[in-house]
């Protein structure tokens, strides 16, 4: 099983094999969770109540950091996505804008994870390091 380091980079794998493939199951809803732990009506009005508008749901970085994702799995990812209305983005952060840096990736240390990783499409601009370590490997970024 892998070891990643950098939560958010871990989200743009889990967009990628849970939400855009499918491949990685059972499919995370945090408004799921919520609803089975007596927490509320929905994802929105939780994280109001708990003050969390603009921060990632604890609840959902648990789910996520524990989540394994074995070898296999991670040798499929040939492309990752990194845009501000993901659905892993909105399950972590339901209230959550985009106007800030809450999921920034900005450390390559998990690269070498993802063997078949060939291209990144970003909306958004990649932290130097990221883009040099991309720019590296010969992943092209569009």
């Amino acid at each position: 099983m892998a070891d990643f380091q950098e939560f958010n980079f871990k989200l743009l794998v889990i967009e990628k094999l849970m939400y855009a493939d499918e491949t990685l199951t059972p499919r995370f809803r945090l408004a799921d969770l919520v609803r089975a732990r007596g927490l509320g009506g929905d994802p929105w009005s939780y994280a109001y109540a708990q003050g969390l508008s603009c921060q990632v749901i604890p609840e959902a970085r648990a789910h996520f950091e524990a989540l394994e994702i074995d070898d296999e799995l991670l040798a499929t990812v040939d492309e990752l996505i990194v845009d501000g209305g993901l659905q892993v983005y909105q399950e972590c952060a339901p209230v959550w804008d985009g106007e800030d840096d809450l999921f920034a990736v900005v450390s390559p240390a998990d690269l070498d994870l993802l063997p078949r990783l060939g291209r990144v499409v970003s909306t958004v601009p990649l932290a130097e390091e990221l883009r040099d370590a991309l720019a590296r490997r010969g992943v092209a970024i569009a």
